[in-house]
């Protein structure tokens, strides 16, 4: 049965990692957020005249943030179409709480949850102090903003509930802290497969 899996979570938590082991290991449509929507939240931002690198501020997330989880998921629901695993990283923050978003998600193809085998991975780290040093220890310029604003951008890094209405053996929260390992692959695995 074709996988959606989702790899969800707060910046610097360590979604990407984890999903890049994954599939360099087991393949999938490998669906980034981030990278997908880098090109069109570029060329908005830039537009408005503000900042390209913006990824935080209350005008990013009024122009680009529906924009960026809707190429996503057409891309994941397409490879899905094709029977085909999808691999989706993101922090869903706003979707993760509504029970019927995937279900509707799915209905765009057809599609039902006894059709998909979904498994929904939380990735989280156990304080404040330890996202601070991943997103400062990352360098990107799109954590600029974060770094600036820690104490406004802290609230996001809250461990939220994923309430879609699937079977609670789909959903695990996984606290990644400290260095990769290859045991946390492991862990994945005996999640996923």
């Amino acid at each position: 049965m074709r996988k959606l899996i989702f790899f969800l979570g707060p910046a610097g938590a360590g979604k990407t990692t984890l999903a890049k082991a994954w599939a360099r290991k087991h393949g999938g449509a490998f669906l980034d957020m981030d990278t997908l929507l880098r090109p069109a939240a570029e060329t908005v931002m830039t537009l408005l005249g503000l900042d390209p690198d913006d990824r935080d501020s209350p005008t990013y997330k009024k122009h680009c943030r529906d924009l960026g989880y809707r190429i996503t998921m057409d891309a994941a629901l397409e490879n899905l179409e094709l029977g085909l695993d999808a691999l989706v990283i993101g922090p869903f923050t706003r979707e993760i709480s509504e029970p019927f978003w995937l279900e509707h998600e799915l209905s765009r193809i057809g599609a039902t949850l006894q059709d998909v085998c979904i498994k929904a991975l939380f990735v989280y780290l156990p304080d404040e102090t330890s996202y601070q040093e991943r997103i400062r220890a990352r360098g990107s310029a799109l954590d600029l903003w974060k770094l600036d604003h820690w104490q406004q951008f802290s609230l996001s890094l809250a461990r939220r509930d994923i309430r879609w209405d699937v079977e609670p053996s789909s959903i695990l929260y996984f606290d990644n802290a400290g260095p990769w390992s290859p045991e946390k692959l492991e862990r994945l695995e005996s999640f996923i497969l």
